[in-house]
């Protein structure tokens, strides 16, 4: 009897806000189906101990695994970050951009500070990314993966930034698809629903008030977490994915189709 080969066998790939919640998530399922990962963290101490211990959980499968720091909001680190990851694990195939910003605010109390700061992590970052990564994802035939949200499509009431940056990645997706197509490179968007992640509980800590609020809008009456996404990801990042670029996959529980 022969095992099922895993989908993601001599893939290389960087994840931004890899330390906890979606990128978490993403990196196990990675790693699980054999790909060797960079784990991108902002540079404070809580979260350099969670890539950390990460990615010496991930090393100990027998994948490589590495935890790198970086500022997104920053014009130079995100493509260190590609390229402390291509010198640790070879050329990089898949760059998940999961990493965001966010604080909730009326529109006409943020400041312009704000807006820097806010669309240089969430939009800027992936262009960058995907800019340093260019040569690699064409010779490896890569993919890009960047996340969105359902916000993006809806609105949201005292977060018109996070809303702008989340419609304004999902445009940066279909143009990377569009001009690294003929090169063999797909670009693609997920865009999550209402996940119970530790960024959820910071904004909202009362489990239950947030599940009866969820479940007036979701089809399934469910809480969805990080690793109900990761599926998504690893088909994105796999040759199954091979025809499939410029879409945007909404994994929300039926929200936006109610």
């Amino acid at each position: 009897m022969t095992s099922e080969r895993k989908r993601l066998v001599d893939k290389k790939a960087v994840i931004t806000g890899a330390s906890r919640g979606i990128g978490a998530a993403v990196a196990r399922a990675f790693a699980a189906e054999g790909a060797d990962v960079a784990l991108a963290y902002a540079p404070n101490p809580e979260m350099e101990k969670l890539a950390k211990d990460l990615a010496t959980e991930l090393t100990a499968t027998g994948v490589k695994a590495v935890a790198i720091s970086g500022d997104l909001a920053s014009a130079d680190d995100p493509g260190a970050i590609i390229r402390t990851a291509r010198e640790a694990l070879g050329p990089i195939s898949t760059i998940v951009s999961n990493a965001a910003a966010n604080w909730r605010s009326p529109f006409d109390q943020y400041s312009v500070a704000d807006w820097d700061l806010i669309n240089n992590v969430n939009v800027r970052s992936t262009w960058l990314m995907a800019k340093e990564a260019k040569a690699d994802l064409i010779e490896t035939q890569g993919s890009i993966i960047t996340v969105s949200s359902i916000l993006a499509h809806n609105g949201n009431n005292t977060n018109a930034l996070y809303v702008t940056s989340k419609m304004a990645i999902i445009g940066l997706t279909r143009a990377l698809a569009r001009e690294l197509g003929p090169d063999g490179v797909r670009a693609n968007c997920v865009a999550p629903g209402a996940i119970r992640t530790e960024w959820e509980i910071e904004f909202d800590p009362d489990p239950e008030a947030v599940k009866e609020a969820v479940y007036a809008r979701q089809a399934l009456q469910t809480r969805g977490f990080a690793k109900d996404l990761a599926g998504t990801f690893v088909f994105l990042a796999s040759d199954q994915s091979s025809f499939i670029t410029g879409q945007t996959i909404t994994v929300d529980g039926g929200w936006m189709m109610k």
